[in-house]
């Protein structure tokens, strides 16, 4: 489906102005793919005639349908599943040992889409009962998309959906089939909950988390949006919390808040606020220079 220039960026800018996602021109190819559907529904025939609806109804239910349909809920459960073992095996250890006081664990799992990352969450404590015994663990899964969160809070899945990334033991222990779909059983329910939030409105974000997933969410914000949603995870992570993000995210260049982990790619820490006064602190040679 051919997209005109002036067509494009009138969508790209209704993305951009209700999510703070960009459409570069890498992911341009998208837009007609992505609203096909809504096509379809609508009895609408091409781009130009879908701009001429919105500017009819900019405020309305069509503008919000097609911000739905451009927006990328693909996921599946122990996506990258190298990245839940080091999880299970590094960071939930080191935070078992943090709160062993309080026996609380708060993780966010920002951009959570339809919920396979929180439930995947989930199953990792699930799969050790006596080590969690007592625990409280809380795991809040956001994610702009309503339609996407409206289909986590149901959480009945599809076979192909279950499939995706479990074995039969995992798909048998942790979930039910129903004449639906398959549902998680009550033991997964209890440690997971959803809401739509945007991550760069920090008002939506009170709570104050262990660990954060933010994973293939900063690869849509320009540079500045992808500064400020860095803040804003630091805004929520505890100090001696844990970040991890997506394959080809880093934190370099981008914020001095965290820093990696070592030896664990993908994983970052906070840094000390020592550690974000010496980074940010210009170098003696260059301001001896610039006061000359």
């Amino acid at each position: 489906m051919e997209v005109s220039e002036m067509s494009h960026r009138i969508i790209a800018d209704l993305l951009l102005a209700r999510t703070g996602q960009q459409i570069t021109d890498s992911r341009k190819w998208r837009v007609g793919t992505a609203l096909s559907g809504l096509f379809r529904e609508r009895g609408i025939t091409n781009i130009d005639q879908l701009v001429c609806l919105l500017a009819d109804n900019h405020a309305g239910s069509l503008s919000q349908e097609v911000v739905e349909a451009l927006l990328n809920n693909e996921t599946y459960f122990f996506r990258d599943r190298i990245m839940f073992e080091l999880l299970s095996s590094s960071v939930l250890p080191d935070l078992a040992a943090k709160r062993s006081g309080t026996k609380r664990i708060s993780i966010w799992s920002a951009g959570c889409s339809t919920g396979q990352e929180a439930l995947s969450l989930a199953m990792l404590f699930a799969d050790q009962p006596e080590r969690w015994k007592d625990w409280t663990i809380d795991i809040v899964g956001t994610d702009v998309s309503q339609r996407a969160i409206n289909a986590a809070q149901r959480a009945c899945f599809t076979q192909f959906e279950i499939q995706r990334g479990l074995s039969v033991t995992q798909m048998l222990s942790h979930f039910q089939e129903t004449s639906a779909g398959w549902e998680p059983n009550d033991a997964l329910r209890r440690m997971v909950r959803f809401k739509q939030r945007n991550l760069l409105d920090p008002a939506q974000i009170p709570h104050r988390f262990d660990l954060v997933l933010c994973r293939n969410v900063m690869l849509y914000f320009d540079a500045s949006r992808r500064k400020k949603a860095f803040s804003r995870v630091a805004d929520v992570t505890r100090e001696d919390g844990w970040l991890m993000l997506g394959a080809g995210e880093s934190v370099l260049g981008q914020t001095e808040n965290f820093k990696a982990a070592d030896g664990n790619q993908g994983l970052y820490v906070r840094s000390k606020p020592g550690e974000i006064a010496r980074k940010s602190a210009p170098a003696r040679g260059h301001s001896r220079s610039a006061s000359r």
